[in-house]
This record gives C-alpha cells, structure tokens and sequence, in this order.
C-alpha cells in the first residue's frame, strides 16, 4: 500500500483530484442572461455577490475605484472583474458597436474601472482566467467610458439585464445595491440579415419552399430601400428561376416595385400589369391601398376598378370603390358604393368603419 501511494505521488494522480462539486464561494449566485440583439446573440456569464448587510460600503470599498492591486496574481493594476468569483464574460455571435464603438464577433472577458462620475468598461480577448487577479491591458480589446446612474431603491444581489430595446439595439444594465452601469449595444441589422439570405439562398432554403424564399429576401430589400440591385435579382430568381419560379401575383408585383425603385418606371408598369390579372381579390386590394398612400389616385382607382369588375358585389371590392372614388375626390359617386358596402359588412367593427366613411363622404370629406 505505501508503495502505492508513493508511485501516485511521484506521478501526480494523488495531487491532480478533482475537487467536488459545491456551491460557489461565498454564497454567490452562478448566471448567465441571453437575449437576440437585432439578429446577434448575446450571452452574458457572471456571479452574483449579495449586499448583505453591506449598505453604502459597496461602491468605492468592496468595488474599489479604478485600478488596484489586490494583493494576489500577477496584475498590479488591475479592475473590478464586474461580478464576483470567475470574471465575467460577454460573447457576441456578429460584430457590434458598444457604445458606438467596433467590437468584433466572440467572447471577452469584461471588467470594470469604477469611478463614481464615469466607468471604463474593458473588453479583454482573455475571457478564461480567474478574476481580474491575472488582468493585462495589453490584452485589452476595446475600453469605452459611461456614466453611472444612481438608483433610489437598493438591488441585493447583483443582475445584468437588457433594456431599452430596440429593432437593431439594446442597452445592458448592471445593477447592484443602489447603482446601475448602463452601456449601449448596436448592431447592423441590415448587413447581417443580407448576408443570412445570401448564405441561406445557396442552400435548402433556396429551393425549399421555393419562390417564397426568394421574394420575402428580394422584399426585405424593397421594404427597407436597401440593396436594390441585388434584391431585384432575387425576385427575378423568384419569377424564373429553373424549379423554383413561379408566375404569380406575388412574384411579379416585388418585382415591379424593385423596378420601380430603380427608375425602371416601364419596366415596373408592365411587369405590375403583367400580375394583377394574377392577383387574388385581397391581394389586389391591398395594392391599391399601397398606392393610395403613395398618392398615385389613378393607378389606385383602376386596380380597385379592376378588383370589382372580377368580384362583384364583395364587401372588399365594393369598399375598394368607395375608396378610389374618394381619391379621385368623386364624393358623390363614393358615397353610393359606401351605402352598397354597408349591407356587405362582415362585421360589427367593419359595419361601424363604413358607418363612419358614409357620414364623412356626406360632408365632403376623403376617407381615405
């Protein structure tokens, strides 16, 4: 037996044991906090330390200000490790700004310079180490200053959570006891959500459903007026293109608006006359709504014209001539199909909406 151990000695088996698993020092609770930015995850790992009982002696004494040395590793130097036990780490799926500032896609490991006035946050490429016992500014990544805002009510156990939310952004804020360091996270929606199509459209998606994936990228552009040379090849790809296009109202009608946003008015006339006929009865009212609010009264009343000679004495179609009526400031002659539409209603709510069209047309007034 005492040879035993001493061959596990000499070998390092007896010093190389695993600890157990126990709950953190200290009392402090593990956490991680994740929410999509945009299209960009963002994971954020950290311990939270508790108050306890330690009121206006956090700020400044147990979160010391500035850079210090505790004592301990190889940083004389060093920051907050912005929680407590392991340091805190932050990881981003693409690139963002942090405060208007370019931080690359990964994991960083994140620290904080306190000072009641304004915090140095520090995004640092070594996101494995202990603490902020083994900091190096040299591996810093980005530093960004922000303001501290006090807070009337005291939060014992530290939390990041996301907030002011926002298509493309998102503010994360760190509070704890009666503090909150709040910092900015933007990302460009945009530029991503197009090199996603342009990945996806090489792959299953680009055939499964089919056209469908083709025209919701070439919309995305026309909706956004972004990448419009390029969204129009993707409708194209969605008319014509070999197994997957498909001739439909959908279809033609991006890309007559694609063309249309390129200055290829004639283009889009023909391609546009090309896909009403195709048009379901609610798909081409929903047109003709789209160009009324474009003020193109004309194109509007001939689609909506259009719409009723093939479905006749539909609530939709009849309310449609109401409209392109009205736009063409024919008052008299909107208020007739109004009258016609009432009976047609639906609904409780649509009935009340037409209600309301025939007393403004009765005073001469646009409904739309």
């Amino acid at each position: 037996m005492k040879k035993l151990f001493l061959l596990l000695f000499l070998f390092g088996y007896f010093f190389s044991a695993a600890q157990l698993t126990t709950t953190p020092n200290g009392g402090n609770k593990k956490a991680s906090v994740s929410e999509r930015v945009g299209l960009t995850d963002v994971t954020i790992h950290y311990d939270r330390p508790g108050v306890k009982g330690r009121e206006g002696k956090i700020w400044g004494n147990i979160v010391h200000t500035g850079f210090t040395d505790q004592g301990f590793g190889t940083s004389k130097s060093a920051p907050w490790r912005a929680g407590a036990n392991e340091n805190t780490t932050i990881e981003f799926s693409t690139a963002v700004k942090i405060e208007g500032r370019d931080l690359a896609a990964g994991k960083y490991g994140f620290f904080i310079a306190y000072s009641p006035s304004s915090c140095t946050l520090i995004f640092s490429r070594n996101s494995g180490a202990w603490g902020s016992f083994f900091y190096k500014e040299s591996e810093d990544v980005l530093r960004v200053n922000v303001t501290p805002v006090p807070q009337t009510t005291s939060t014992e156990w530290l939390k990041y959570e996301f907030i002011n939310q926002t298509e493309n952004g998102a503010s994360v804020a760190l509070t704890w006891e009666k503090l909150t360091i709040p910092f900015k996270i933007e990302t460009d929606l945009h530029a991503i959500q197009l090199n996603i199509f342009r990945k996806e459209l090489v792959g299953e998606k680009s055939f499964i459903p089919g056209w469908q994936s083709w025209v919701q990228a070439a919309q995305y552009c026309l909706q956004h007026n972004i990448n419009l040379a390029e969204g129009l090849e993707w409708a194209e790809m969605a008319v014509t293109g070999v197994f997957i296009g498909d001739v439909n109202f959908t279809t033609l009608s991006t890309k007559a608006g694609l063309l249309k946003a390129l200055g290829r008015n004639r283009e889009a006339d023909s391609a546009m006359q090309q896909a009403l006929p195709l048009g379901k009865m609610n798909e081409v009212h929903g047109y003709a709504r789209q160009l009324l609010q474009q003020n193109k009264t004309k194109e509007a009343f001939d689609a909506f014209k259009m719409n009723f000679d093939k479905n006749p004495n539909q609530f939709t179609t009849t309310i449609g001539m109401a409209r392109g009526y009205s736009a063409l400031g024919n008052y008299k002659k909107a208020l007739e199909f109004a009258q016609k539409a009432l009976p047609l209603a639906p609904d409780t709510n649509n009935k009340n909406s037409v209600q309301e069209m025939i007393k403004k047309l009765g005073e001469g007034k646009n409904i739309n």
